[in-house]
């Protein structure tokens, strides 16, 4: 199971609104078959492997990290496809909360005989689909605050120089972490400050996610780097019912996708951008934006973790905050997360905090 959840994690970022599944097949204590859902979703992780191990399936067990799908969709399903494989056993990680499984595949696979084995490393496996989890669950996409800043909480210079902070370590662990994730969105704020790309770079052939603009207004230029290379990894811009016409028909001029979202006062209304981004089949979104969007994000309730990379640095109290106002008035309405990672990259440190 621990090698299927590897095999998972290739997936991550390339296969919604499908889950990142990994399954591996083996008997007589030798691998024949292993699999993880390809890009965009389609093979199955169950079907890549099933077809790697051909006849041999017979009688052999398959380790899979999500419960096997049991409706028709594009692809038959997969605890079908097991049990018509001949499997004697299938052990999965987590029950499917999908309506259209929820139980139905491990149902489907002790009907044909085949023994079901639930719950092995399911707190791994739950970590791994957190997104797919929380978006069948709750209708929004597990959410990963960056941000980088100085040890004294500052993300650039009181003129505005934040280029760079942290050191080469740290920003190849952010276009790592742009990999692993569907989309990754800024604000219009940082779009006019620093004209971000939010590509995944010297990563070989990397995987581009999905590149996202909240932009009320529409301020943001349409001959910035987002809207020049829109047509290349595609842009979806989320703005107000009432952005002005121009500014709409320069942004579809570029390529990339507008989407209305309701305001709350002069603001999108961001809860109702993240279901909106769910129902799309977002799972997973890098947030890459100013101290401002980022209290935004955390006031709201919507960050789910936090990745922060601190550098070495003292900028001092001219310098901008990494987090706009939370509205506080008392120590104990502090929102608390916990630690879960931390690691030295080079000069710089990096934690990651679960909300």
């Amino acid at each position: 199971m621990s090698h299927a959840l590897a095999l998972a994690a290739r997936g991550l970022g390339r296969t919604w609104p499908n889950p990142a599944v990994g399954c591996v097949i083996v008997k007589e204590g030798r691998v024949i078959g292993r699999g993880w859902t390809q890009p965009g979703g389609r093979p199955h992780a169950e079907r890549m492997a099933l077809d790697q191990a051909g006849a041999t399936a017979q009688g052999a067990t398959a380790y899979v990290t999500l419960e096997p799908c049991a409706h028709h969709g594009k692809t038959p399903p997969c605890a079908e496809a097991l049990s018509a494989a001949g499997l004697a056993r299938v052990v999965t990680a987590l029950t499917d909360p999908d309506p259209r499984v929820s139980g139905r595949g491990h149902a489907s696979l002790r009907a044909n005989g085949v023994q079901v084995t639930e719950a092995v490393l399911e707190a791994r496996a739950r970590q791994l689909q957190a997104g797919f989890l929380k978006r069948i669950t709750q209708g929004l996409p597990f959410v990963t605050l960056k941000l980088a800043a100085t040890l004294d909480g500052r993300i650039a210079t009181g003129t505005g120089e934040s280029r760079w902070i942290t050191g080469p370590a740290a920003r190849r662990r952010v276009h790592l972490m742009r990999m692993t994730h569907d989309a990754v969105l800024t604000s219009s704020a940082t779009a006019l400050a620093d004209d971000p790309d939010l590509t995944a770079r010297d990563m070989g052939a990397a995987h581009q996610p999905l590149r996202l603009l909240a932009d009320a207004r529409l301020k943001s230029p349409p001959d910035g780097r987002l809207g020049r290379s829109a047509r290349e990894n595609p842009v979806w811009v989320l703005h107000a019912p009432d952005a002005p016409n121009p500014a709409r028909a320069a942004w579809e001029a570029t390529g990339a996708r507008l989407i209305e979202i309701p305001t709350e006062g002069p603001h999108l209304n961001l809860t109702a951008a993240f279901h909106t981004l769910a129902t799309e089949g977002l799972t997973r979104i890098l947030i890459e934006a100013g101290g401002q969007f980022a209290a935004a994000l955390i006031r709201a309730r919507l960050v789910d973790e936090l990745a922060l990379f601190q550098a070495g640095c003292l900028i001092g109290a001219d310098g901008i905050p990494v987090l706009g106002p939370l509205g506080l008035s008392t120590l104990a309405d502090a929102q608390r997360p916990r630690l879960v990672e931390t690691a030295t990259l080079g000069p710089d440190t990096f934690t990651r905090w679960s909300f």
